[in-house]
């Protein structure tokens, strides 16, 4: 499977065939996903991009069908085979998936190849392959936002940056005519871009047309003059210049390379990238050093300090961290960068990476101190750190200051004017930095902390570059590099399982290979196997000193002591995200004591902010503060579980408004503490979704703990999303709510996981299995005297009485053709039965005033009487549901509609029918509704009307 930026937006199988992605919005949601892999796009980022304008009330809605048809698509394709899959992460998805099956992915790394090449036929080579990935502009075929539009041109300009490398490359090789003829063919398209028409003209120039390069000049003044107002810029004039002053062979300003789709003429011939367009400050970029002009005068001799420790082994990735690095240490007059991320997470291994690429743009000399801000031993003493930097200067130890404030002056005399760089490894706080900035404007100064150091920011113009986890095409490329590439490669779906219970954490990935390297002999897929174990995992990834858990550990122990308790309480949380309500009921404290105490615990990078009050806890961080409380603790389990009920009846009540809880909170129950609100279904749908793994997780830890009376609980509430997604998968959540409510001893909790159950191995296409479990569902809720759920236990038995006849009647007639008039008998038994089952599912309903459960009743009333040759009667109970349905699910009001519509069509009432199957058509439409939209369409299609698709 691949996917396709550069042009129409696309999915293709491997065989080049388009997956069918549906409407414009659907490839717009994709392209968002594929500009950030790996990366968590929240929901309020999609809509935005989804929508030009204001979006609809049920924007979320729609965004989830969509979501769920890009899913169901690429299972049907089998993406998770090839590292594809597309995830909820919080209140945002995620699309995870290797670099190399997105073309974008693979145009940028040809171009990072090709600008590391010396020879230019080899440059002109992988330049062409790159380019031949282009199919048209890029994101062609989504909605115009601005988001997409933005990132739209990024990737042209930097097609176009690869169209000028192209050329200069060929000009390299003496290849003028096929400079001119790369050139000539964009300027075409770009009649206004300077840079490229400045370059056409010197590759004419030098191909012996300057008569044509003198007029494209002159055209291009023209051009420029009637639509802007403007004259020739730099460049072009500079270029006219040079093709008047010599002769077009021996043309002295040569076409350069190009960052960012700019071009600047150069002096004698030499090659220099150039950032932003002529006349702008020079920028560091990987191809070269770049730097401000020296200041004049002699700087007094000195040695080139090397106090920078060797280059890490196995480095691997970080390509957007170290370009992100670049530009945080480019332009301003002694720039600061700082790495900040958690535990582990790599700061240190990437500053020296970037150190050690970028030598050559220090000849001064590079300084190096762990500051030990986050480690066992005490924190380093500034004077001390000084005295070292000056010793590595060249200041002989008896003529060192001696105080404090005067071994800083001399240092900051001594880099003043000096081009060096500064490594000030795992600092604590801002406070710590500050005496040891250089002083010299041509210093870098590069910080590593746990911390997010926003004083340095705020005092010091400090630069951030987050570092998070790795992906997972580097996670498993970094265990190539330490196990060796066959190792990996002879287990690649374990090398991937083995990336994500190391939840991408280089120290991690680390101590995982080590243990593969120096434990017994066992495969990748054995040991990820031993990792799976959530009891065990954090032991198994530590070796000799080094491991996750003490890692963590320094970083807690400098915690604010209400972090510092917040962190010990969050050991029985169950899923990834972390909002501050549940914070605060896990804490047993005020959501306002909570979010303080979580701001403490992203600033110290222990958690990652997802949004306003959301946040993601990674699993090994989780793993690490349950091993902090000895055994299990079961008070904040308990707190965490009825907070979670207590969500559970709000988001119901939100998503089926005017509907009945199907179930009670149970005896003994805490208090809500602080419950999230929801607006409107959509909104509630929208957490459903984002809560699905935590909330399974919720009912797995409850059942161990022997907490059966909240497992079935925390599973049955979870019907309005399993209604909302019935083929999505439930079957084993909702079996293991079953085995709860029996161990509970609860009728009316087994009624309902056993009428839910059924309906969705209905609707899964299994009806022996769901008739098992629909037959015994009405007596145990009579048992119970839940009349509302006997109605419900009811319908749900006579539809998969219905569809198991069907199929019955469908197989018999594949047998030979054969009549089995005893099969029919009991087929028309089964049909009676169906019918009479809903009559008295209704009178239920009717009885306990269960709105919701009326409507249902109709509903399937009015298509079995259809089905049966009753098309007044059916039209009859549509139109009641119809009558009670405004408050409803819009897919509830759809399908009585459509049916309706069907049954007037059936009594002859054409009219009528068309008009309430064209509602039905665009209220599907409207809410995503595909099944709903596909069954209107087919009805209206029967009756002769065609509708657009």
């Amino acid at each position: 499977m691949q996917f396709r930026v550069l042009g129409t937006v696309a999915v293709v199988t491997d065989h080049g065939d388009p997956l069918p992605l549906g409407p414009a919005k659907r490839h717009s949601l994709l392209a968002v996903l594929l500009l950030h892999p790996d990366t968590a796009v929240t929901v309020d980022r999609l809509t935005g991009a989804l929508w030009e304008e204001e979006p609809p009330r049920h924007s979320r809605t729609v965004l989830q069908g969509h979501v769920s048809r890009l899913r169901a698509l690429f299972t049907e394709y089998g993406a998770a085979a090839q590292g594809i899959e597309l995830v909820t992460q919080g209140p945002a998805y995620v699309l995870r998936l290797p670099g190399a099956v997105v073309d974008a992915h693979r145009f940028e790394e040809l171009l990072g190849a090709a600008r590391s090449l010396r020879e230019p036929g080899e440059a002109v080579s992988v330049l062409r392959d790159a380019l031949a990935l282009w199919r048209g502009p890029a994101l062609a075929g989504t909605v115009r936002s601005p988001l997409l539009e933005n990132a739209a041109h990024a990737l042209e300009e930097l097609r176009l940056a690869a169209v000028e490398e192209l050329a200069a490359a060929h000009e390299r090789l003496g290849e003028h005519g096929a400079a001119a003829a790369v050139l000539r063919a964009e300027v075409a398209a770009n009649p206004l871009r300077e840079p490229l028409i400045a370059g056409l003209m010197l590759a004419l120039g030098r191909a012996g047309r300057q008569s044509d390069a003198l007029d494209w000049f002159h055209r291009t003044r023209r051009l420029l003059a009637d639509q802007l107002g403007v004259g020739p810029g730099a460049v072009l004039t500079d270029a006219y210049t040079a093709l008047l002053r010599a002769d077009a062979a021996e043309a002295s300003v040569p076409s350069a390379p190009v960052v960012a789709g700019a071009m600047a003429p150069v002096v004698a011939g030499a090659m220099a990238p150039v950032v932003a367009g002529a006349g702008a400050p020079p920028v560091a970029t990987p191809g070269a050093a770049v730097s401000p002009d020296p200041p004049a005068g002699p700087a007094p001799a000195l040695a080139a300090a090397q106090l920078l420790p060797r280059r890490p082994r196995g480095f691997t990735g970080r390509e957007r961290e170290l370009a992100a690095l670049d530009r945080a240490t480019a332009g301003a007059p002694g720039p600061i960068a700082m790495i900040t991320g958690s535990a582990g997470v790599g700061k240190t291994a990437l500053s020296l990476h970037w150190a050690h690429l970028r030598h050559a743009d220090f000849p001064d000399g590079r300084l190096f101190v762990d500051l030990r801000g986050y480690s066992p031993a005490p924190a380093r003493d500034t004077a001390a750190v000084l005295r070292e930097f000056l010793l590595a200067l060249g200041v002989p130890a008896e003529g060192m200051p001696g105080t404090p404030e005067s071994l800083g002056a001399r240092y900051r005399e001594l880099t003043g004017r000096r081009r060096m760089l500064v490594v000030l490894d795992n600092a604590r706080d801002s406070a710590q930095v500050r005496p040891l900035l250089p002083g010299g404007e041509d210093c870098v100064t590069l910080i590593t902390s746990r911390d997010r150091l926003g004083g340095l920011v705020a005092s010091d113009a400090a630069r951030p570059v987050p570092l998070a986890v790795l992906p997972a095409a580097q996670s498993t490329a970094l265990l190539a590099a330490v196990l060796g590439p066959d190792l990996v490669a002879a287990e690649p779906e374990a090398a991937v399982r083995l990336a994500e219970l190391c939840d991408g954490l280089p120290l991690a990935l680390r101590v995982a290979a080590a243990r593969l390297a120096t434990g017994p002999h066992r495969g990748l897929a054995a040991f990820a196997g031993e990792l799976s174990d959530e009891h065990t995992r954090l032991d198994l990834l530590r070796v000799e000193d080094t491991g996750v858990a003490a890692a963590l550990g320094l970083t807690v122990r400098q915690l604010p002591e209400p972090a510092r308790l917040m962190f010990h309480r969050l050991g029985p949380h169950t899923g990834a995200t972390l909002d501050t309500c549940t914070a605060a009921a896990l804490a047993d404290c005020a959501p306002a004591q909570a979010a303080a105490a979580l701001d403490q615990l992203a600033a110290a990078q222990l958690v990652v902010e997802a949004g306003p009050h959301a946040y993601v806890l990674h699993d090994l961080v989780r793993l690490y503060a349950r091993s902090l409380t000895p055994g299990c603790d079961r008070d904040g389990l308990l707190r965490l579980l009825d907070h979670r009920l207590h969500t559970l009846l709000a988001a119901s009540a939100a998503a089926e408004p005017g509907g009945e809880p199907c179930c009670a909170l149970p005896p003994g129950a805490r208090p809500a503490v602080g419950i999230r609100t929801f607006d409107d279904r959509a909104g509630a749908l929208a957490w459903y979704s984002a809560e699905r793994d935590a909330l399974r997780g919720a009912v797995e830890a409850a059942a161990a703990a022997g907490l059966h009376d909240r497992a079935w609980r925390l599973v049955l509430l979870q019907w309005p999303l399993i209604v909302w997604q019935v083929r999505d998968g439930w079957v084993p959540l909702l079996e293991r709510g079953l085995a709860s409510a029996k161990l509970d001893g609860d009728p009316g909790g087994q009624s309902r996981a056993r009428a839910l159950l059924g309906w969705v191995l209905s609707e899964e296409g299994r009806p022996a299995e769901a008739l098992v479990q629909l037959e015994r569902a009405p007596e145990l809720a009579a048992l119970a005297g839940d009349t509302a759920g006997e109605a419900i236990a009811r319908i749900n038995l006579a539809v998969a009485l219905t569809r198991s006849g069907a199929a019955e009647r469908d197989g018999s007639r594949e047998r030979d053709g054969a009549h089995d008039r005893d099969g029919a008998a009991e087929q028309g038994g089964a049909r009676e039965r169906a019918r009479d089952l809903l009559v008295r599912a209704l009178a239920l309903a009717e009885r306990a005033g269960h709105t919701e459960t009326v409507t249902l009743a109709h509903q399937h009333l009015a298509h079995h009487l259809l089905a049966a040759g009753s098309p007044a009667e059916a039209a009859a109970h549509a139109a009641r549901g119809l009558a009670l349905a405004p408050r409803l699910a819009a897919p509830r009001r759809v399908a009585l509609r459509t049916l309706y519509g069907r049954a007037l069509a059936a009594t002859g009432r054409t009219g009528e029918a068309v008009r309430q199957l064209g509602d039905a058509l665009r209220e599907a439409r409207a809410h995503a509704y595909e099944e709903g939209e596909k069954a209107a369409r087919s009805a209206l299609a029967a009756l002769g009307v065609l509708t657009d698709r």
